[in-house]
């Protein structure tokens, strides 16, 4: 039986450190240097990387029971609110890259959904901060100040929400995150 015990340790132990280290591989495991100068872009990609950072942590380790997570009966559950929070990364997205991309409506993991939504932030972030960068804010199909407080703004109140419905699920937010420096406090 202790052999047992052992072997089952060795595996569950290896498995969330192999977890930890793909996930480290994702865009936003550390927010990235800032910027030296401020301009328009630098700051609108800075926010975008915020945004990356905190739903980065706040959907890191899920488990099946903090998905299926909902406050009241008529709420969304918070693999429903990771949708959402998919959508507006989509939204985002093709608004800066002036795109319709993704027309696949095939339904996604939530392993997958987070990665596309982590990988369609960095691409925007990536856009704004190019020196050569095509998109102009201030010629977009849709005025920039709407993505700012539509999706965006919209995005980092779901991200909370996660934080909250993971924490009455009975998994906290890890206190190993500077949402101030955008860095982990204590590597091991």
């Amino acid at each position: 039986m202790t052999k047992f015990l052992i072997a089952l340790f060795s595996i569950l132990t290896f498995q969330s450190f192999a977890q930890t280290m793909n996930d480290e591989t994702l865009p936003y495991y550390e927010i990235p240097d800032y910027d030296e100068a401020y301009t328009a872009a630098s700051v609108a990609a800075r926010m975008i990387d915020g945004l990356g950072f905190r739903y980065y942590w706040a959907t890191e380790g899920l488990r099946p029971e903090d998905l299926a997570y909902k406050t009241i009966e008529s709420a969304r559950t918070s693999d429903e609110t990771i949708e959402h929070l998919y959508g507006l990364s989509k939204f985002i997205r093709n608004s800066i890259l002036e795109s319709n991309k993704d027309a696949n409506k095939a339904e996604l993991s939530f392993e997958d959904k987070r990665k596309k939504t982590l990988e369609n932030l960095k691409l925007v972030s990536e856009v704004l901060r190019r020196k050569d960068n095509p998109f102009n804010l201030e010629e977009t199909e849709i005025p920039f100040w709407n993505l700012i407080n539509g999706p965006i703004s919209d995005a980092l109140w779901h991200c909370g929400q996660i934080v909250a419905f993971r924490r009455a699920s009975g998994n906290p937010f890890t206190s190993n995150v500077s949402l101030f420096s955008g860095k982990i406090k204590n590597k091991s």
